[in-house]
């Protein structure tokens, strides 16, 4: 009763009237009944649908009269992403004490002939909504800023005074000295040791030299490097025909514009400070060499908390792959893809890599392997192939004759469906990756300095449609013809010897030779 004199006053008040069979009409366009659902409603606003534009954004590069390569391109949105990148990096320390890199990249940002401190960079960016990054790796040198579009001139002085004009004081150092004693203590402490095996690695693969030098600064060397040791490093790298400029969500010609005005004829800090008896760049090309780097280390009370880390033994093995200037590269990028891997938990849901060779014929199938990844590090005149494995070190053995046979089993038989696969995740990974500003803006700089040219994301996506299944198999031949390269971390005892790994790599089934023992 209650309900129905709730419901007449709704009407009352709403000029709402009761339809026969009990419906009522809560439109205010008339009977809906009348209308078609192919038709849109009477006394209702026409819809204004979105369309697609067929502007297309291309990069655009201009070449300086000081040899400074400016390339950009535009975007939508309200914010940019513009930096220097310099083709300077570990790889280029042969003459110099190892680690300069790694100092740079601590030093970034700090005093300049303009700024003070790092804190009136910091306060100068925020009133452009301004953010800064600056990163090393073993080729590259990379100083970015993200920033409102409209203030592109004040970033790129800005960047000008952080690249060409920094104080790089002793008390600046001396922090530098402490942030990377902290970091390199702190690796040693991370149950997850990536960069440890990494550096292992890269110089197990290329002995004492190019990309075979530490990247991350030895202990030895953190009282040895100085003001002036960087200041002659930088002389001789940090020149113009070294540097590219780049942005993305920039209008060009306010680039160039800008960078003519801030880059060009802007005197360095470090000129007429000296040099080392060093009359040009090193140019070495990468001599690959093979090799092993073990390093004994007790990972049995590493723990980020309460719960006991479980001990693990880390493994890498590698083979030499190739440039990222040469053909293979795709085939290698699309075996990288089909080879996969992680952890022996996956928190992304089913169908995350799953269907990767190192899920199904590895983590699958042990249950004692931890972890189980593919990596490919390429560069301008070599590359590394490798996977990453641990496990509790009584299964290390077993562990490495695993990881060779996935190797020699790459030169075999390859699936159309698991090729299909990792080719479609290799191109959506890459259009993902590209829906990101900064990505865009490293994958621009990167490109521009190696090659002075940029290939688009769609030709990339083509090579990928072309890479058959011989050209897998014979990617994987042309590894396995090269020496191995092995990192281990942890205990050691039950490792395989260099040869035993080199003779197992080298056999048709990939079994590793028998050793018999009366103790494991």
């Amino acid at each position: 009763m209650a309900t129905r004199v709730i419901a007449a006053r709704c009407r009352n008040i709403y000029g709402l009237k009761k339809k026969p069979h009990g419906l009522r009409n809560f439109c205010s366009s008339g009977d809906p009944g009348s209308v078609p659902l192919s038709q849109p409603l009477p006394s209702l606003p026409v819809p204004q649908y979105a369309t697609v534009s067929n502007q297309t954004y291309d990069t655009k590069i201009t070449t300086l009269e000081n040899g400074l390569k400016v390339t950009s391109e535009n975007k939508f949105g309200q914010f940019c992403t513009v930096g220097v990148l310099v083709d300077s990096g570990s790889r280029h320390e042969v003459e110099f004490p190892s680690g300069i890199s790694h100092f740079l990249e601590k030093l970034a940002f700090n005093s300049t002939a303009r700024f003070g401190n790092r804190d009136d960079i910091l306060q100068q960016l925020e009133k452009y909504g301004g953010i800064c990054d600056c990163q090393s790796s073993r080729d590259t040198i990379m100083y970015a800023v993200s920033a409102d579009r409209k203030e592109v001139e004040p970033v790129v002085s800005l960047l000008s005074d952080v690249v060409l004009k920094p104080n790089i004081t002793e008390l600046e150092i001396e922090d530098t000295r402490r942030a990377i004693q902290f970091e390199l203590e702190d690796l040693n402490m991370r149950p997850d040791p990536e960069p440890l095996l990494t550096e292992l690695i890269h110089a197990a693969a290329f002995r004492d030299n190019t990309v075979g030098l530490p990247k991350l600064c030895p202990p030895d060397n953190i009282l040895q490097i100085d003001q002036t040791t960087l200041f002659n490093y930088l002389s001789l790298h940090y020149v113009p025909s070294r540097m590219v400029l780049a942005g993305v969500g920039v209008k060009h010609e306010a680039l160039v514009e800008a960078a003519n005005k801030y880059i060009v004829g802007n005197k360095a800090s470090w000129e007429g400070q000296g040099r080392y008896p060093v009359k040009m760049v090193d140019e070495s090309i990468a001599q690959y060499t093979g090799g092993m780097r073990q390093l004994e280390k007790d990972m049995s009370n590493i723990s980020l908390g309460p719960n006991k880390f479980p001990e693990l033994t880390h493994v890498v093995i590698g083979l030499e792959s190739c440039s990222y200037n040469e053909p293979d590269f795709i085939p290698f990028a699309v075996l990288n893809m089909m080879m996969g891997g992680g952890g022996s938990f996956s928190a992304g849901g089913p169908g995350k890599g799953m269907y990767t060779r190192l899920y199904l014929n590895v983590l699958n199938r042990y249950h004692w392997m931890y972890n189980a990844t593919a990596y490919h590090h390429s560069y301008e005149d070599t590359g590394l192939f490798c996977i990453h494995a641990s496990a509790h070190p009584t299964e290390v053995r077993e562990l490495v004759g695993v990881l060779v046979r996935e190797f020699v089993r790459m030169a075999g038989p390859v699936g159309g469906v698991e090729l299909s696969r990792a080719k479609t995740q290799l191109q959506s990974m890459l259009m993902m990756n590209l829906e990101a500003r900064p990505i865009v803006f490293e994958d621009i700089g990167r490109q521009v300095l190696n090659n002075s040219a940029r290939k688009t994301p769609q030709e990339f996506c083509d090579m990928i449609a072309a890479v058959t299944e011989e050209d897998i198999r014979r990617v994987a031949r042309r590894m396995l013809e090269t020496k191995p390269s092995v990192a281990a971390l942890g205990d050691l005892r039950q490792l395989h010897s260099y040869e035993d790994i080199q003779t197992g790599l080298a056999s048709r089934d990939g079994q590793m030779p028998r050793r018999f023992t009366l103790f494991r």
